[in-house]
């Protein structure tokens, strides 16, 4: 079955195996994930996105949109596979302190518009995280402890539905999309475009320090202090690095959205533990917040998984600390909590428990087995601690939203999915029917 149909119905570009740019075009963030789709479609703006969708509809197909990659799972073969990279207008209104966020714009790019006013957006570790499918997740943040998920802070969305029709959705005029669509994911309508709080930015203190893994347990103390009673605006991650062919080492992430000087103070008990590797804390621009962690910003193959913690007791202390990492790259702890454990809006609800841990491993052939066995072993040492309910962001491919959602919510997703998609047209990396 041809495209020529499509290319004639759209303004961008329309990619077909065989097509110079179509390896690059189909290749999601994670390089370990494969996208067999049968074409990519670039799309100039929102009309391209609803003829992508009534093509799809009359031809049987289905859509899955990427304004990034980053989520992607797999399972897409014969797929239309619909990139909102270019729809990344940006407008702040900084006397309603909000934004107007297009469906390919990322993080790094409404913080830097965002801070010129003071002001800051609900944003994650990764400046180059595309801002729409991380809200349509929730949207877990340094910030959130303070000003809850992401989602929270939508005001309305810009969708194309599974029709092919253009609304702009809000709590009051659809409530039942605008719920699914706040934490829900993606499957329930293609979203060009997103209006978002932002919130004030008096300051920011934030920055990573590093040692050599023999301060280990002094490190684990330390992090256990400051996030046993740390106030809503301090945020703080452990972190076990073994990156290729360097010694382990060990770190904390800070991030203290308010007063740098009062930050400092919050955080002083991490002078006590002493040489440090590296220590770049101290007053920063909420559009510098990548720099904290300094994650890669380009494609790459990896293997992850998330769990939610309801304790760090010696038990999982013993899982967390007491073996290498290797073969991993990474075993983080973020510390949860403030107003992500109260109530929440919209679909992703509430998050009550304290901690969740974050395995990385590199997803190379020669890697894989090795890598998997060790995020089982650790998962399957964790078990007994381990709560329901992760963010969905967090889920990873072979995973289903029966991870990150109660029964009930599940039902009420598969419910708006059945009524607003009955041809399942449009599919999210998480589908709510697959659960």
């Amino acid at each position: 079955m041809g495209f020529d149909e499509l290319r004639s119905a759209v303004r961008g570009r329309v990619l077909v195996p065989g097509d110079a740019d179509f390896g690059r075009a189909a290749q999601p963030w994670n390089v370990a994930v494969d996208q067999q789709v049968a074409c990519v479609v670039e799309a100039e703006d929102a009309e391209d996105a609803a003829a992508v969708v009534r093509f799809a509809r009359a031809e049987g197909r289905t859509v899955v949109t990427q304004p990034t990659g980053h989520g992607a799972t797999g399972g897409i073969d014969s797929a239309i596979l619909l990139r909102t990279g270019l729809l990344n207008t940006v407008r702040v209104d900084a006397h309603e302190r909000r934004a107007f966020v297009g469906a390919g714009a990322n993080w790094g790019q409404v913080q830097a518009a965002a801070a010129v006013h003071g002001l800051t957006g609900l944003a994650g570790s990764n400046p180059v995280v595309g801002v729409t499918g991380y809200t349509l997740g929730g949207g877990l943040g340094w910030f959130g402890r303070k000003h809850g998920w992401a989602s929270n802070a939508v005001r309305a969305f810009e969708i194309v539905d599974a029709d092919g029709r253009a609304a702009r959705v809000t709590a009051e005029s659809d409530a039942d999309l605008f719920w699914a669509l706040c934490g829900g994911g993606g499957d329930f309508a293609v979203v060009t475009a997103l209006e978002i709080d932002l919130f004030p930015a008096p300051g920011l203190y934030g920055g990573r320090v590093t040692w050599t893994a023999s301060r280990l347990a002094e490190v684990w103390e330390v992090f256990r202090e400051l996030t046993s009673d740390a106030p809503d605006e301090l945020s703080v991650w452990f972190q076990r690095f073994q990156f290729p062919n360097a010694p382990e080492m060990v770190g904390l992430d800070v991030a203290y959205l308010g007063d740098p000087e009062q930050g400092r103070k919050l955080v002083a008990a991490i002078d006590r533990i002493g040489a440090p590797i590296s220590d770049s804390r101290g007053a920063m621009s909420v559009a510098q917040l990548g720099d904290i962690t300094s994650e890669p910003t380009d494609p790459s193959p990896s293997i992850s998984r998330a769990e939610l913690l309801t304790d760090l007791d010696d038990d999982t202390v013993k899982v967390l600390l007491g073996e290498s990492v290797t073969p991993l790259l990474n075993i983080q702890v973020r510390q949860l909590g403030g107003a992500l454990a109260r109530s929440a809006s919209g679909a992703r609800g509430a998050l009550r428990a304290p901690y969740v841990v974050y395995l990385l491993g590199l997803g190379l052939p020669q890697l894989r087995d090795a890598v998997n066995a060790k995020v089982s072993a650790v998962v399957d040492g964790l078990a007994g601690h381990i709560a329901a309910g992760k963010p969905y962001t967090f889920l990873a491919p072979g995973e289903t939203v029966a991870a990150a959602f109660d029964a009930a919510t599940v039902e009420r997703l598969r419910e708006i999915k059945s009524a607003r998609d009955p041809h399942a047209v449009l599919r999210a990396n998480f589908p709510v029917l697959d659960s």
